[in-house]
C-alpha cells in the first residue's frame, strides 16, 4: 500500500448495500468517519453503530475521527461570531492528532474519508481536510455519488469557477484566487454554532 493516497467519500442516501459496492469498486480497506455527529435520522443505515457493523461484515475497517476532524467542534476558541474557523480548527492538538493518524493508516490501508455531503466541495471532508492533506503532499482523490473519482486538483478548479476565479488575473496567483475560492466556501458551509456567537475576536 502507497502513504501518499487518500480517498474521500459523502454517505449521502446511499443504500448500504449500494455505499458497500463503491467503497469495494475503489478497493477500500478502511473507513475514516469524520462526522462530528455520527448519527443520522434520514439515513439510519450510517448511524455509527450501524455503518460500523456494516463495514466490519464486509472486512472494512472503521475508525471514528469525529472528535478529531469533525467540523463541529467544541473549543470556543475555533470561533469567531458563531461560526467556525477552519484555520483555527486545523492549529489544534486535536486536528493534527487525527491528520498523523490518517497519514499512518494509510501506510498500511486504502483508506476512504468518510463524511454525509454527497457533493465535495459542499463538506469540510474537501473545503478543510484534503486542503491540509494536500499540504503535506498526499494525492487525494474524491468518490462521487455516481462512483467516479476527482482529483483534488480538479475539484479545486471546480470551486474557483465557481466564484468566477478560474481565469488568469493580473492581479492574484492562482494560489491567491484558490485561497479566496476557500475562504468564500468556507463561509457558505462553516458551522454555526450560537452558543459561540458572542465568543472569539
Amino acid at each position: 500500500m502507497t502513504s501518499n493516497i487518500l480517498l474521500t467519500i459523502g454517505h449521502s442516501t446511499h443504500t448500504s448495500s449500494a455505499f458497500l459496492n463503491i467503497l469495494r469498486q475503489h478497493e477500500i480497506t478502511a473507513v475514516a468517519d469524520v462526522r462530528s455527529i455520527p448519527v443520522s435520522r434520514f439515513t439510519p443505515q450510517f448511524n455509527r453503530d450501524n455503518v460500523k457493523r456494516g463495514l466490519y461484515g464486509a472486512g472494512i475497517k472503521y475508525v471514528f475521527l469525529g472528535k478529531e476532524l469533525g467540523a463541529r467542534t467544541t473549543d470556543a476558541t475555533c470561533y469567531v461570531d458563531g461560526r467556525v474557523q477552519y484555520g483555527r480548527l486545523a492549529r489544534t492538538p486535536e486536528f493534527a492528532s487525527g491528520i498523523k493518524r490518517l497519514l499512518q493508516g494509510a501506510r498500511t490501508e486504502r483508506i476512504a474519508i468518510m463524511c454525509t455531503e454527497q457533493e465535495p466541495l459542499e463538506c469540510h471532508r474537501t473545503i478543510l481536510i484534503a486542503q491540509v492533506l494536500a499540504e503535506h503532499g498526499v494525492t487525494i482523490d474524491h468518490i462521487h455519488g455516481d462512483g467516479r473519482t476527482e482529483c483534488h486538483a480538479s475539484a479545486m478548479q471546480r470551486l474557483m469557477a465557481k466564484f468566477g476565479l478560474d481565469q488568469d488575473d493580473m492581479l492574484y496567483t492562482p494560489g491567491e484566487r484558490l485561497e479566496q475560492a476557500v475562504s468564500r466556501q468556507e463561509r457558505q458551509i462553516a458551522y454555526f454554532n450560537e452558543d459561540f456567537a458572542t465568543t472569539g475576536h
